[in-house]
């Protein structure tokens, strides 16, 4: 019997209006140590989007989701960030801010297969 996995995983949130605390959930994060794996899923919705009075460039708000995807894959693309070790990017990624993009805290789980825990989060949280 394989012994489950443990992982932290983190919502990734669009704001478009930071000061009304509005959100649109954005991608999903997973980090776990035992595992050696840093995963990330990004979903832009543009109809979520719109559907807010905001001042962000659309296009930007692509580009700083995808650079959550360079920054977890290591990608020197990713910038300064991507070339920090595996647990600092993924608590670069999560530290608390107050930016059009941000994430939750990380929550704890245990799963079987991180790939398909990253698709059931990404299914159940983002779409």
């Amino acid at each position: 019997m394989q012994d489950k996995i443990l992982y932290e995983y983190a919502v990734i949130r669009v704001f478009p209006k930071v000061e009304r605390e509005e959100f649109i959930n954005a991608g999903i994060l997973i980090y776990s140590k035992q595992a050696k794996k840093l995963l990330v899923k990004t979903y832009f919705n543009e109809k979520k989007f719109h559907a807010f009075e905001t001042e962000l460039d659309e296009e930007q708000v692509r580009l700083n989701l995808k650079s959550f995807e360079l920054i977890a894959m290591a990608d020197p693309n990713g910038g300064p960030i991507a070339k920090m070790d595996m647990p600092s990017r993924f608590r670069w990624m999560t530290a608390v801010r107050s930016s059009c993009i941000q994430t939750s805290r990380p929550h704890p789980g245990f799963a079987d297969d991180l790939e398909k825990t990253l698709d059931r989060l990404f299914e159940e949280l983002v779409l």
